[in-house]
């Protein structure tokens, strides 16, 4: 079958020839009709994650999205190694796949699963977020972030802060939900003091953080 395949982890993958293989017991094969490309696909595939594949060749990606031997279009994650998803078919755990509502075509389904996935299990399975509670999303402009924002909103949240580098973004941020827009590109000192007025003047109960870093220590300063 095709794929895209690391052959070296310091050269892109190349498409070419991989071995198929075979659905095993528990598990079905998938038709690949889109792959997601992710930080985590890329890290994966020079070598820089602790998940990358401990042996080459092998094929790169997650998660995406095909069509099982019956015709069901699915969302699925993890196939057996050294298969990834970018492949023409692979072999996955039938536990890892999820039906995909017509509503939504292959490529889109592929690319929002994982980042939205981050914010969703935040909040539901760490927080155990509740309808009617503030959440600050440090890092909003990314894929993940923007669905960040939206999911807050799905589950509920009463008011979303968005922080985010480019100010050019707030329009589009709050277009998505945000009630409030913190820039990050300020000095620190002002920027705790605004976080502060937030967290401790209006209080916030949960920060979905995507940035980490100096960003992250100034919502630490400014709840302290």
């Amino acid at each position: 079958m095709k794929a895209a395949i690391v052959h070296a982890f310091d050269q892109p993958p190349r498409y070419g020839e991989f071995e198929a293989q075979p659905a095993a017991a528990g598990e079905v094969l998938v038709r690949v009709r889109a792959a997601a490309l992710s930080q985590l696909v890329r890290a994966q595939a020079s070598g820089k994650h602790y998940s990358s594949p401990r042996s080459l060749p092998a094929v790169p990606g997650v998660d995406g999205v095909g069509l099982l031997e019956d015709g069901t279009r699915v969302y699925f994650a993890f196939p057996r190694a050294p298969h990834g998803a970018m492949a023409e078919t692979v072999a996955v755990d039938a536990r890892y796949c999820v039906a995909v509502p017509d509503g939504i075509d292959d490529i889109t389904a592929a690319a929002i699963a994982n980042p939205g996935m981050s914010s969703w299990a935040a909040l539901q399975e760490r927080a155990h977020f509740k309808p009617g509670e503030s959440v600050l999303v440090n890092g909003a402009a990314g894929t993940s972030g923007r669905l960040a924002i939206q999911v807050a909103r799905h589950l509920g949240a009463s008011r979303v802060i968005a922080t985010a580098r480019n100010p050019a973004v707030e329009a589009e941020l709050r277009a998505l939900g945000a009630d409030h827009f913190i820039r990050l590109d300020q000095p620190a000192e002002q920027l705790t003091a605004e976080l502060r007025e937030e967290i401790q003047g209006r209080g916030i109960d949960v920060v979905l953080d995507y940035l980490w870093g100096p960003p992250a220590a100034c919502i630490l300063d400014a709840a302290a």
